[in-house]
């Protein structure tokens, strides 16, 4: 694994991240972004929460990885059962989300998330690395069915710039 490119895609996306909120007027959050039921704003804290979201699944990864595939099997056939109230929770979190951290403090939530997930990344062997499990695939078009953790470490960013084609930011690049 060549752990400068995850290292310089965590670090373009929170680059374009900052640009994004510092562009966008208070219209621009209100709006509502395309192909979803979210403002710009929510949206903006999603993408934010899908870095989040990963340094929760670091730890899952690292204890399912040292069991057979099929233990997390079972664990992402439960979830994928439960992809409705998950959806609801998902969409729920954004708004509320975006209410408590505002745009004014989502960068620094960003800043000290991209920080721990570069840290933790230099900290991890390869073994580590290539551990691997099964992921709810019906809960996020980017999870595979098996992910590594390298890949888990490269997950926030495909989600990232997926949504960041959603928002409808009049000064968006």
């Amino acid at each position: 694994m060549d752990r400068e490119v995850v290292h310089a895609e965590l670090r373009q996306a929170g680059t374009t991240f900052h640009r994004l909120l510092e562009s966008a007027t208070a219209e621009d959050l209100r709006r509502r972004s395309k192909g979803t039921r979210w403002t710009n704003q929510q949206l903006l804290y999603h993408m934010l929460f899908g870095y989040m979201v990963v340094r929760a699944l670091l730890p899952l990864v690292r204890m399912f990885g040292r069991l057979p595939l099929g233990v997390s099997g079972v664990w992402a056939r439960l979830l994928d059962v439960s992809t409705r109230p998950f959806d609801v929770i998902n969409y729920l979190g954004a708004v509320g989300g975006a209410r408590v951290y505002g745009h004014r403090r989502m960068g620094a939530k960003l800043d000290r998330t991209l920080a721990a997930l570069h840290c933790r990344l230099d900290d991890e062997s390869e073994r580590e690395l290539a551990r691997k499990m099964r992921f709810p695939t019906r809960w996020d078009p980017f999870f595979k069915d098996v992910m590594t953790l390298e890949e888990v470490y490269r997950y926030p960013t495909r989600h990232f710039d997926f949504h960041r084609a959603q928002l409808t930011l009049s000064a968006q690049d």
